[in-house]
């Protein structure tokens, strides 16, 4: 199988392709495609019909858009538990991946994905408290419900961790202010191996793109590229 994504250090939906895969030990291999380049639409096209990544390419199938990746990807490898195995926290999962997929568009909006630093945190208005409220308050009760035998929001690392670990990535970013139970679960999803290995090869790469932090302050520069600085 082969996985088109953009930038690492700031495509939050490749990333949720790129986790599901990694974390379940599934063979691909992946193209990188710098974003906000002169070309970058047209390799985009050359992998996928609507000119956005990911792409999961596999064979003859192709499959554009992420939360159809995962569950390509569940119905190719149906004795891995990409979702849980019991049908109310399946349907949970499937419910909550589906709100992320749709929704928190206070915290996409004015947190964009940026694993290059973390800025100083500030009054990100209504919005984005009422998104921190509401993953408070799902995490918690996926974990109360389904996940008290592991770390994960159903107790091991499903298609749901992957379908929010560009939020948790987020969070961590801007050093947005979360209850304890939030933080013990950032603290899982940022340490899995998976996104470890995300984040070592985000790390090398040669783009930054500085208006991804337009009025913000950086408190810790943890990588900066060459290509795109003043």
């Amino acid at each position: 199988m082969h996985l088109a994504l953009g930038n690492k250090l700031y495509s939050s939906w490749s990333l949720r392709a790129y986790i599901l895969l990694k974390a379940f030990d599934i063979p691909f291999e992946d193209t990188v495609i710098a974003m906000y380049k002169d070309d970058t639409r047209k390799r985009m096209f050359s992998f996928g019909p609507t000119g956005k990544v990911p792409v999961l390419t596999d064979g003859d199938i192709v499959i554009w858009e992420s939360l159809a990746i995962m569950e390509y990807v569940a119905d190719k490898f149906p004795d891995m538990e990409i979702w849980p195995r019991d049908p109310a926290a399946r349907a949970h999962a499937r419910a909550a991946a589906s709100e992320m997929h749709a929704g928190f568009m206070g915290l996409r909006s004015s947190c964009p994905m940026n694993l290059t630093a973390r800025f100083v945190p500030k009054d990100r208005g209504e919005e984005v408290q009422a998104d921190i409220a509401r993953l408070s308050e799902l995490w918690g009760e996926a974990q109360e419900r389904f996940g008290s035998d592991g770390a994960f929001l159903y107790g091991n690392f499903t298609a749901a961790d992957a379908m929010f670990a560009p939020v948790v990535t987020r969070l961590d970013t801007y050093q947005l202010d979360v209850p304890d139970h939030m933080r013990t679960y950032m603290d899982a999803v940022l340490n899995h191996s998976a996104f470890l290995a995300w984040k070592e090869d985000a790390f090398q790469e040669p783009w930054f793109l500085p208006h991804y932090e337009k009025a913000e302050v950086v408190e810790e520069r943890l990588v900066l590229p060459e290509e795109g600085q003043a």
